[in-house]
């Protein structure tokens, strides 16, 4: 049961001085800092769903502070790429977690870290490849083989695997409502009013279900869903991913869950397993994709039934009380598109699976790039490679739905 949201009564105007499109980690971020920055200046957030309720909230809640994407630096080297994104990714993980205890939001945040683990001859060596690049930056770990891991999870479906302290668990929807919630008085948040035209003249005006509204700037941060409005449809593709939790478990069966009261797997294949076990008593199974259009529920549930049976054969039940899709943008080289995409009109779409801690620290950064402020961070940012571009359908579509099934294909037991 999330807490109770505690709003502050916000009445919506026809002009901003900056208008956000998406109310997820990365708008909710811009809109912050902007506010933070100019606190005279009236600033709106648009959101289609309910905040929470949308993929910023149906995340598996994996906070990590460690670099998902190496090759995007240009001809600066990936181990240079990577250092930037650690001092990057830490400085969010402080001010989130800064943010978090300022305004009581009643998250769950837990530094529990998290292990990565395989079950398979590819996924090991896959995972050791993992290891030489955490030595190469510096990053502490400890192995573990299946007896270690055993104990830890309860399963001895995986045979190597290690954890890491990179990683804060978060209820999602709770962290997301908190951060909207929170926000400075001249920020206003309109939920339920899905955007559905966006005419870039100057001044902007952004058309909505229930209205129209005009802003000298516009900063574009619903992900996948930019290609709505017209924005990088050459870039983004949007897949759905799966999750399920099962009822509190009791006593008994919690404790064939290994020793700790929380912790997360990491697969060693990216078309992998995710598992988490939860504060109050539940285990969460995410696998599956789909693209651009959720798949069947029966065949979701079967699927993740499957994967919740082969780790955990002992349980009394494998049954799941709660199931969920939820949509994420990817590119075809996993990077993010991060800038001014014309004159006042801005972006950072395409978290490619990392949104939480990427796409709080890429909306901080743009709402300082917006409002002239200069960094470190920012000039790394903007130094990254941007999204490649991507055929049209039905070419993209055959593309994506293949290299899925071949994904599948390798990832074997660690499905």
């Amino acid at each position: 049961m999330l807490p109770d949201r505690i709003q502050q009564p916000r009445r919506a105007r026809s002009r901003y001085a900056t208008i956000i499109i998406g109310g997820g980690y990365t708008g909710l971020a811009a809109a912050r800092r902007i506010a933070e920055l100019r606190p005279n200046d009236d600033i709106l957030v648009i959101e289609a769903s309910t905040i929470g309720e949308g993929s910023a909230g149906r995340n598996s809640g994996f906070v990590i502070d460690l670099p998902h994407n190496t090759k995007m630096g240009g001809h600066t080297s990936p181990l240079e790429v990577a250092r930037k994104q650690i001092r990057m990714y830490d400085d969010g993980k402080k001010w989130l977690e800064r943010l978090v205890r300022e305004h009581h939001i009643e998250c769950g945040w837990n530094p529990a870290g998290k292990y990565h683990a395989a079950a398979g001859d590819k996924g090991v060596a896959s995972l050791r490849a993992v290891l030489d690049q955490y030595k190469e930056w510096g990053i502490a770990f400890t192995e573990f083989d299946r007896e270690g891991l055993n104990d830890k999870l309860g399963t001895p479906y995986y045979r190597y695997g290690f954890h890491s302290l990179n990683n804060v668990f978060v209820q999602p929807a709770a962290l997301i409502r908190g951060l909207a919630d929170s926000l400075p008085a001249n920020v206003t948040v309109l939920e339920g009013e899905p955007v559905f035209a966006l005419e870039e003249s100057t001044p902007f005006v952004v058309r909505t279900v229930n209205g129209e509204y005009t802003s000298d700037r516009v900063i574009i941060a619903n992900n996948g869903f930019a290609k709505q409005l017209g924005v990088l449809r050459d870039r983004l593709f949007t897949i759905f991913t799966y999750a399920a939790v099962t009822p509190r478990l009791s006593d008994t069966e919690l404790a064939k869950l290994g020793d700790s009261k929380e912790w997360g797997v990491i697969p060693a294949n990216r078309l992998g397993t995710t598992l988490r076990r939860i504060q109050d008593g539940r285990l969460m199974v995410r696998s599956a994709y789909s693209y651009e259009r959720e798949q069947a529920p029966e065949k979701t549930r079967e699927l993740l039934t499957d994967c919740y049976k082969r780790r955990y054969p002992q349980m009394n039940s494998h049954e799941f009380e709660f199931m969920w899709g939820g949509t994420t943008a990817l590119t075809r080289n996993g990077a993010s598109f991060f800038g001014e995409l014309r004159p006042g009109l801005f972006a950072s779409v395409g978290c490619n699976g990392a949104g939480v801690l990427k796409g709080s620290v890429f909306g901080k950064l743009l709402g300082e790039m917006v409002m002239g402020v200069d960094s470190d961070a920012l000039t790394d940012v903007l130094g990254f490679e941007g999204p490649t571009w991507l055929p049209p359908d039905p070419i993209r579509k055959v593309a994506v739905t293949s290299a899925i099934r071949y994904q599948a294909a390798v990832a074997g037991p660690e499905r």
